[in-house]
């Protein structure tokens, strides 16, 4: 009985707090279809966490300029969104600003090239 009630006591004061500061998953993109095209082309992006309770917004980054998309549709898996007007030619990485409390700019793996 006394074991039943230290890993009670445990459980309230070391796991349930730890539990409420758990962030949600953090969002990936794995692909981008099609990988080149022009402004006004539309982009499927696909990955994990991409709903909007993950991610906020989504920029295109060559490392010196970030280039806000129109998100068009947001899933958990999938997301649209349009390459704007006006953006320079050259190959950009994606770039997602995270939702929430702390959000955060993470580049991902996924390249698009406008021409």
């Amino acid at each position: 009985m006394k074991w039943s009630f230290a890993l009670l006591v445990l459980a309230l004061v070391v796991i349930l707090p730890l539990s409420a500061f758990s962030q949600s998953a953090l969002p990936r993109m794995v692909s981008v279809e099609p990988t080149e095209g022009k402004a006004g082309d539309v982009l499927t992006i696909t990955g994990e966490n991409l709903e909007k309770s993950n991610v906020a917004e989504v920029y295109f980054t060559d490392g010196k300029d970030d280039i806000k998309l129109q998100v068009l549709e947001q899933t958990a898996t999938t997301l649209k969104a349009k390459v704007p007007a006006g953006c320079k030619k050259g190959r950009w990485a994606l770039m997602i600003l995270t939702a929430g409390k702390d959000p955060k700019l993470i580049e991902q793996p996924v390249k698009f090239t406008v021409q």
